[in-house]
C-alpha cells in the first residue's frame, strides 16, 4: 500500500483559493491530497498554525497567496515571506525537513499552476514517508482524516 501523505493547505481568498476554484472548475487533474483552509490573506498565517498542523498529524503544509505586488491588503504577502525566512529555521529545530513546507504564489487566473503546485509538494512528501513528529493529544484533528463532513452527519454526545 502507497503511502497517501495529509497535507494542510492555507490559501489566500483573493488569488489562490481562486485558482484552487478554477483547476477544479476547469476539471484540471491534480492530487486530493490536500485538505484547503481558506484566509482572507497569506499575511494572516501565523506561524503557530504550521506548527500546530505538524504537531496535529500533517505530513506536510502548503501556504499559498497572491503574487507578491498583487496582495489586496497591499504587503500582507511581503509579511508572509518574512514570516516564512524564521519559521523554516524553527521547522528544522523541531526535527521537521523543510520539504514538508511550500510558500507559493497563485494568482486566480492559474489553475493550471495550482494543479503543478499541488501535485509537486505531494509527490515530495510522500518521497519523505510519513512525517516522524511528536503527537500532542489524542488524535489528529478531524480536518485532515475527513473526506467530506456532510457524510459523516452530525456528532452526538
Amino acid at each position: 500500500m502507497t503511502f497517501e501523505p495529509k497535507i494542510l493547505g492555507i490559501l489566500c481568498n483573493w488569488c489562490s483559493y481562486t485558482g484552487a476554484d478554477l483547476a477544479g472548475t476547469s476539471r484540471i487533474k491534480y492530487s486530493p491530497n490536500v485538505r484547503v483552509v481558506r484566509v482572507m490573506c497569506s499575511g494572516r498565517v501565523d506561524p503557530t498554525f504550521i506548527l500546530k498542523a505538524f504537531a496535529d498529524g500533517a505530513d506536510g503544509v502548503l501556504v499559498a497567496g497572491c503574487h507578491p505586488g498583487d496582495c489586496h491588503y497591499i504587503e500582507g504577502n511581503y509579511k508572509t515571506i518574512r514570516r516564512v525566512a524564521l519559521l523554516k529555521r524553527m521547522l528544522s529545530d523541531y526535527g521537521i525537513e523543510p520539504e514538508r513546507f511550500r510558500l507559493e504564489w497563485v494568482s486566480a487566473g492559474e489553475g493550471d499552476r495550482w494543479a503543478q503546485v499541488v501535485n509537486k509538494i505531494t509527490e515530495d512528501v510522500r518521497k519523505l514517508g510519513p512525517a516522524k513528529i511528536k503527537r500532542f493529544g489524542a488524535s489528529s484533528p478531524r480536518f485532515l482524516d475527513r473526506q467530506d463532513s456532510k457524510a459523516q452527519g452530525p456528532k452526538t454526545a
